[in-house]
């Protein structure tokens, strides 16, 4: 029910959302790698790259075979590693179908900041709350909920094509996504060691609405395209009669 389809906004600033396509492939090949792998190999990887609370914070350290990068750039690649198929394709459909206007309304490289900050903040946070310390965290949900917050305030009134019950149906990006986070409160309280990490998807989606008045365009208001000012339209059509 929560498995985004297609959203209703064109890109007004920039051609391709090409951090956002080049996440999705190294998220895929990362994933395609672990998949292929011996058992005992995907196991080094989740927890050689896997963010550990206990090694991030000191009270723990990894064999010295898989202790491949300092802990703190986990924080960075616990983003690229998947726990499952479903887990790399949930994260990614809500990556394309949000992420290339979030893209847009910042511009690449700040965009490209923007996510690695949320992710980072997430698995901060989360490391902070959960009582499995030395369990990985991996996964871009974090950093994918910050690009939700994000298009919260930017886009809340988007039509966002979503199936209820198996029948698509477009709803305004507002009521689903505060129907999300929700959720994922109502999750993070009543939930017993699920496995989830519901507290780094609610730390990525507050960072994302944190962050995004640093890093947005500022031509850009904070409504659905539907309702921009003219004079965004007209330098867009101008752009693309120069180019």
């Amino acid at each position: 029910m929560f498995f985004p389809l297609f959203d209703n906004l064109p890109r007004l600033l920039i051609e391709k959302p090409w951090v956002t396509i080049g996440i999705i492939v190294l998220c895929s090949i990362v994933f395609a790698m672990e998949s292929l792998s011996p058992a005992p190999v995907m196991g080094q990887m989740i927890y050689g790259f896997g963010l550990i609370p206990d090694v991030l914070f000191g009270l723990a350290h990894r064999p010295q075979s898989i202790d491949w990068v300092a802990p703190v750039f986990t924080l960075v690649t616990y983003n690229f590693l998947h726990g499952s198929f479903m887990h790399l394709a949930g994260n990614m459909a809500y990556l394309w179908v949000f992420g290339d206007n979030v893209e847009d309304a910042m511009g690449h490289k700040r965009f490209m900041i923007f996510i690695l900050s949320c992710g980072i903040l997430a698995g901060l946070g989360q490391s902070l709350i959960t009582s499995a310390t030395q369990s990985p965290i991996v996964g871009a949900s974090g950093a994918v909920s910050g690009i939700l917050g994000a298009y919260l305030l930017q886009y809340p009134r988007a039509k966002v094509l979503v199936p209820i019950f198996t029948i698509p149906v477009f709803v305004r990006a507002y009521l689903l996504l505060i129907f999300w986070i929700g959720f994922q409160v109502f999750s993070a309280i009543l939930s017993d060691q699920s496995g989830v990490a519901w507290w780094a998807h609610i730390i990525g989606f507050l960072s994302g609405m944190a962050l995004l008045p640093f890093f947005r365009h500022k031509t850009l208001p904070l409504l659905s395209p539907e309702e921009l000012p003219r004079g965004i339209k007209m330098r867009k059509n101008r752009k693309d009669r120069n180019e």
